[in-house]
């Protein structure tokens, strides 16, 4: 009845962060700084994460309740709301340093 989530698998060698979103990051480090503005680049990464972990537990439901997501994604989704949380109090704290 529901799709099957797909299992992660080891992600294979990419290209650095550094590399590409070398350009995203130059524009967010003259405007904030080199630390809040890579931390800013590293929220808009969380930011497009979750919303591609949104789209995925439209298709992964929990088979106790399928009206929820599917645990695993209830837990990748609290993870990045999260590490969001923290990144956006280091901003404010780099931020009220200056």
């Amino acid at each position: 009845m529901y799709q099957q989530c797909v299992n992660l698998t080891v992600m294979e060698e990419k290209e650095s962060v550094f590399v590409k979103y070398k350009e995203k990051l130059e524009d967010h480090e003259f405007m904030m700084g080199p630390v809040r503005g890579k931390l800013a680049v590293l929220l808009d990464l969380l930011t497009d994460s979750m919303i591609v972990a949104g789209k995925h537990s439209i298709y992964c439901r929990n088979k106790q309740n399928p009206e929820e997501p599917s645990l695993d994604m209830q837990l990748v989704v609290e993870g990045l709301l999260q590490s969001k949380e923290i990144v956006q109090v280091l901003m404010d704290h780099f931020r009220k340093q200056n």
